[in-house]
């Protein structure tokens, strides 16, 4: 089902980001590599723990890459089935709809659709991955100091195209076989934020029954 990622259709193709590539040989492409082996074990518990000697921003930015890449793909494969029509607000389930600001271009909280929503979402997370002074991808450039508030408000965000799927469009994911996939994406997304208590509870609160049971069985 991957070319439909590429389709734009009537649809604005911005909505399929382009993969976030970490530059291979550099020290993150390492511990990316490091990251997929210990996944491959099956023990997400494991795999999100910081390795001996590696510093947490570092692992931290490459993780969010990571994430942001595997909800980028997960999100498009459902696209057709997230429309204007389909879905008019930006909500995960009855009791929570999400507004969007990013602080710059849009300051005061915009009530509009999911797609719309969540192609500005991306869009600005996009934008924070590929700001060098961010996310320094070159070895011995400093983290910020506002690294990891910025790190939080990425996984946060990102957290809510996770939550408006399992609510608005869990169907399409059984009927394309992407159940599994989703799980576990979404369940390696819950053991690293908390891990390093990366998300508020609260936030979480859309999907805290699937947390539970996802969780469960890994105490």
């Amino acid at each position: 089902n991957i070319p439909s990622l590429f389709c734009s259709g009537s649809r604005s193709s911005k909505t399929f980001k382009p993969k976030k590539n970490i530059p291979e040989g550099s020290h993150q492409y390492e511990l990316l590599k490091h990251a997929e082996a210990t996944l491959g074990s099956g023990n997400l518990r494991m795999a999100v723990m910081l390795p001996d000697g590696e510093d947490l921003n570092e692992w931290v930015a490459v993780n969010t890459v990571d994430f942001f890449n595997q909800i980028n793909m997960l999100y498009g494969t459902i696209t057709d089935f997230c429309t204007e029509e389909s879905c008019p607000v930006m909500s995960a389930g009855p009791k929570y709809e999400y507004h969007w600001a990013d602080g710059t271009n849009i300051k005061k909280p915009i009530k509009c659709s999911a797609p719309k929503y969540i192609d500005y979402l991306m869009t600005w997370v996009q934008d924070q991955l590929d700001d060098e002074t961010l996310f320094p991808s070159k070895i011995g450039v400093p983290f910020p100091k506002n690294f990891m508030s910025v790190a939080k408000t990425i996984l946060k965000r990102l957290f809510r195209v996770y939550a408006h799927i399992y609510h608005q469009h869990f169907d399409p994911v059984i009927q394309l076989q992407e159940e599994a996939h989703l799980n576990t994406s979404f369940k390696h997304f819950i053991f690293f934020v908390q891990e390093f208590n990366l998300i508020d509870r609260r936030e979480l609160a859309p999907l805290q029954e699937l947390i539970e049971k996802l969780t469960s069985k890994d105490r």
